[in-house]
């Protein structure tokens, strides 16, 4: 679309709690900002939700004229196994264990990553920043905030008092927890002597001796903290303000509590003026992922090899899996829901297939410009894309109708039908004609090339009842024939 539609789109934002009308700081421009993966495995369910989810965003945004600068980092250092300020970094822990570099596994990892969301359509980000590429910009944030007095140094590392910090503003806001429920739960965890208060975390961390990533600093030898990573890039790339900051609802605490707090104690304003969470993928009711040992790798997913799956599943089932539900909904793993979604997922492409040979006639029996409204209302109510597929299916009726005759459309409501079922199934969805589809077309088209073959040696031995016999079945699958001096072309 060229111009911006005027439907209000609306979304929730999960620090005032409600939905807010969407009207970004500097239109037509958006800048969106989204957490990536820690690469030390192969991508799962679980990477699935957010990196389908944001897609939907980046897409819609789009289709609305929105010109979108879509940030999803890659977080290569600075995560601590359990989420902490000490212990083990995640990427080097699974390079001593390989006997590699700490840089092969992050390339190694990040690749299949991108593999993975390129086989499940979704489009990739403006930026992919890495987070060992902008230690400098992190290095120069932690300056700030020891200059702005939120921060101490101690042995080596730096650590933002949150007490202070909590005096002149509000740690827990977008979590909804207050300062001493998190003391409480952080007291037995951390251990620690260097830190003025458990509540406190760490912005740069001094590294151990047999720490692998490491850089030198002000401070010492050490690497940035976890949360230090998408403050200093989404600042660099989208500015101290932008429009949306997006992640999983385990990120909000206490990853993106920490980034309000260090963006403000370093910039002197909050980051995003729009908060989005996606839920989980649970199995069994418990979130699936890779510290819980539950979670299912996309490639099993598609190849079928995991003792969960009763079957392979096609990137496109998955897609259409996660689309039914709500981003702000619960998504739980069964073979069930997967089956129904591949059947739910096969109809859909078999109506874009039947759509395109639909016949026009004088007269309408459907509203498409109703149902096109229908569907944009549902995309404007925070992306609410279960509605959207109902509203899709209620169109699958109308055209399977049409196609038997119980119904009839004029030609200009046929273009537009065409025009927005594509829109909203392939543009905005992001679904795509699966590998399966197409092989049976290719297929197809192999079987009628044989069957004209055929006809034409029947004709060549005037064997004519042969060859009417091959075309009158091939017309009434709706295969038309022109002959030609070296045999005949079709076409559907």
């Amino acid at each position: 679309m060229s111009e911006i539609k005027q439907n209000k789109l609306k979304l929730y934002d999960s620090l005032s709690r409600e939905k807010r009308v969407f009207e970004p700081l500097k239109s037509p421009h958006v800048g969106l900002y989204v957490c990536g993966p820690t690469v030390y495995g192969d991508a799962h369910l679980g990477h699935a939700r957010p990196g389908i989810a944001f897609d939907i965003v980046f897409r819609y945004l789009k289709h609305l004229g929105y010109k979108v600068r879509y940030v999803r980092n890659i977080t290569d250092v600075g995560h601590l196994e359990n989420d902490a300020d000490h212990g083990e970094d995640k990427i080097a822990k699974k390079a001593r264990l390989e006997e590699l570099e700490p840089m092969e596994i992050a390339q190694f990892y990040t690749d299949r990553y991108m593999d993975s969301m390129d086989a499940l359509n979704v489009q990739r980000p403006s930026i992919q920043p890495r987070a060992s590429g902008h230690i400098i910009e992190q290095m120069e944030m932690v300056s700030k905030i020891l200059d702005s007095g939120y921060a101490y140094e101690s042995k080596g590392s730096v650590y933002f008092d949150v007490k202070k910090y909590n005096e002149k503003h509000n740690y827990g806001k977008l979590s909804g927890r207050n300062i001493e429920d998190v003391r409480e739960n952080t007291r037995s965890l951390d251990g620690q002597d260097e830190k003025r208060d458990g509540v406190d975390f760490a912005i740069w961390k001094n590294a151990s001796p047999e720490h692998i990533m490491r850089w030198n600093s002000p401070w010492g030898s050490g690497f940035p903290g976890w949360h230090m990573e998408c403050s200093a890039m989404s600042s660099k790339y989208l500015g101290n303000e932008f429009d949306i900051h997006g992640g999983g609802m385990d990120l909000k605490f206490p990853h993106h509590e920490s980034e309000i707090a260090q963006s403000v104690a370093a910039n002197c304003c909050e980051p995003a003026k729009y908060w989005m969470h996606n839920n989980m993928v649970t199995i069994d009711g418990q979130k699936m992922g890779k510290s819980l040992n539950n979670f299912i790798t996309l490639d099993e997913f598609f190849s079928g090899n995991h003792n969960f799956l009763e079957q392979a599943y096609e990137p496109m089932t998955i897609r259409f899996f996660i689309l039914q539900a709500h981003y702000r909904s619960t998504v739980d793993f069964s073979n069930e829901a997967l089956i129904a979604a591949s059947k739910g997922y096969d109809k859909l492409m078999k109506a874009a297939e039947t759509l395109a040979e639909l016949k026009s006639s004088d007269k309408s029996d459907y509203d498409v410009k109703a149902w096109a409204n229908k569907c944009y209302a549902a995309m404007d109510d925070d992306f609410n894309t279960p509605i959207l597929i109902a509203h899709l299916f209620d169109v699958v009726k109308a055209i399977n109708s049409i196609k038997v005759g119980k119904m009839s459309i004029t030609a200009d409501d046929l273009e537009l039908l065409k025009a927005q079922f594509n829109i909203f199934v392939f543009e905005i969805l992001g679904f795509k004609a699966s590998e399966k589809s197409n092989n049976s077309a290719n297929m197809s088209g192999s079987l009628i090339d044989m069957l004209l073959k055929m006809r034409h040696q029947a004709k060549m031995n005037k064997d004519w009842a042969t060859a009417d016999d091959i075309r009158n079945q091939l017309t009434d699958l709706g295969v038309a024939i022109k002959d030609t001096k070296d045999g005949a072309e079709w076409e559907l």
